[in-house]
């Protein structure tokens, strides 16, 4: 009689039934993330920007928990057969980086013309090759590279209504940070002041939504703390950078 191995007793005991049944809904909630951006592209091409950008905040807010309720449900194990990172990449990639740049090329936000179109190619090509890069995420827990925050851009973009020529230099310099080794933080999983990040984000969401709740005309005092935590990010980002060496010298 051929043995029964830890893992096929786990995976065929009723006990383990109602875990993965809540690992399969989990990946359902994951990929409800492709439904919102079709959503989003829909108010995008009927002019509804602020709904559109209300559907990337929900995205977001996906994102955010998806990955911790992976953990505590155990998915990878429970359904080893499905790879639930390939799917929450496949969703980060629409949500993240496709619709938000349509939404700016759409808006005519974009030059006009050929130029117009090569911007808004870029940061998809550019992000292309982020997302399938096998060194996307550091050993501590960080982005190497800009971390295709496209639909932040959009959301500054679309908010504070930036020029043309801003646009371009943002997207173009974005693009390029993307190819560039810098360490970005990644709030829900970077364990330096993971607390704190966590926190600031948090913040950060909630002025996301006061901008959309006041647009036209957000608040300046909104708009300064939204954008004082970009600074504070890109600052962290800088300092996980050049410490890295340091650290590593210091371990040696």
């Amino acid at each position: 009689m051929t043995a029964v191995t830890a893992a096929e007793a786990s995976s065929s005991s009723p006990a383990s039934r109602p875990l993965r049944a809540a690992g399969w809904m989990l990946h359902t909630y994951t990929a409800s993330g492709t439904a919102i951006a079709f959503g989003a592209l829909v108010a995008t091409v009927a002019g509804n920007e602020v709904l559109a950008l209300w559907l990337l905040f929900a995205a977001l807010v996906v994102d955010g928990t998806d990955g911790l309720l992976a953990r505590r449900l155990r998915v990878s194990q429970t359904i080893p057969g499905f790879d639930g990172a390939r799917l929450d990449d496949i969703v980060d990639y629409i949500t993240y980086c496709f619709v938000p740049v349509f939404m700016l090329w759409n808006g005519g936000y974009l030059p006009d013309g050929t130029l117009g179109a090569v911007l808004a190619v870029a940061p998809l090509l550019a992000s292309s090759y982020q997302f399938c890069r096998v060194d996307a995420k550091t050993d501590d827990n960080c982005f190497l590279g800009f971390p295709s925050y496209w639909n932040v851009v959009a959301l500054y973009v679309i908010v504070l209504g930036l020029s043309d020529a801003v646009v371009a230099t943002i997207l173009l310099v974005c693009a390029v940070l993307v190819f560039v080794p810098v360490k970005y933080l990644y709030p829900s999983k970077t364990k330096v002041h993971r607390v704190l990040n966590l926190v600031l984000a948090g913040a950060w969401l909630v002025t996301y939504a006061l901008m959309l709740v006041q647009y036209p005309e957000p608040h300046p005092a909104v708009v300064t703390v939204s954008l004082a935590y970009v600074v504070y990010y890109v600052g962290a980002s800088l300092w996980m950078t050049v410490r890295a060496p340091h650290r590593r010298a210091a371990l040696d």
